[in-house]
């Protein structure tokens, strides 16, 4: 007797089906993925979302949610045929740990595909920086504002400023030939 256990699949449509197309896709999977042993199979429509970045020249994808219970022999073989297919620009399976209940949906036909938006995040107290004293003023800080009110170089006065050079600790920079003295480690 196989174990059974519940898998998490999110896949993404191509944002140009219509909806009688998206239907034989869902239809598509649910009974492919009973041909290949799952027992429980639901699917829920997100519908047509932004994606996070450009996918195959795609900025909105149709997104669709499935809960399945099987041994595992189903994920690679749907994985594989979403991967050759066109209509699938990206999907992702999880196996969920324990058991998960989820009741089994019929396919849901869509018939009008709702354009979602991300709902704009909520501003938290801590989110907003604290206003800063004196006292927690740090010494970066001290720096960059010294280096703020320094003149700035501009092409009339560019050849009158003087050069900066930095010293290489490990380039001798001085023209005699005096020892250096090494550094000398102290235990304490």
């Amino acid at each position: 007797m196989t174990k059974s256990n519940t898998y998490e699949m999110m896949f993404i449509l191509r944002p140009d089906l219509n909806q009688e197309q998206i239907n034989k896709q869902m239809h598509k999977y649910t009974d492919f993925l009973k041909e290949h042993g799952a027992e429980r199979v639901s699917m829920e429509v997100w519908g047509k979302r932004r994606l996070a970045y450009p996918i195959e020249k795609f900025t909105d994808g149709i997104y669709i949610l499935t809960y399945y219970t099987g041994d595992g022999t189903q994920v690679a073989p749907i994985e594989r045929d979403m991967r050759l297919g066109e209509e699938v620009i990206r999907y992702l399976t999880i196996k969920h740990k324990g058991t998960m209940e989820f009741e089994e949906k019929e396919i849901p036909d869509v018939e009008a595909i709702p354009v979602s938006s991300p709902q704009p995040q909520p501003i938290l107290a801590e989110d907003i920086p604290k206003e800063e004293t004196k006292e927690n003023v740090t010494e970066t800080e001290t720096v960059k504002n010294v280096a703020d009110s320094a003149p700035e170089t501009t092409e009339d006065n560019a050849d009158s400023a003087p050069e900066i050079t930095e010293k290489n600790p490990e380039v001798d920079n001085t023209d005699d030939n005096t020892e250096k003295e090494e550094p000398v480690a102290v235990e304490a």
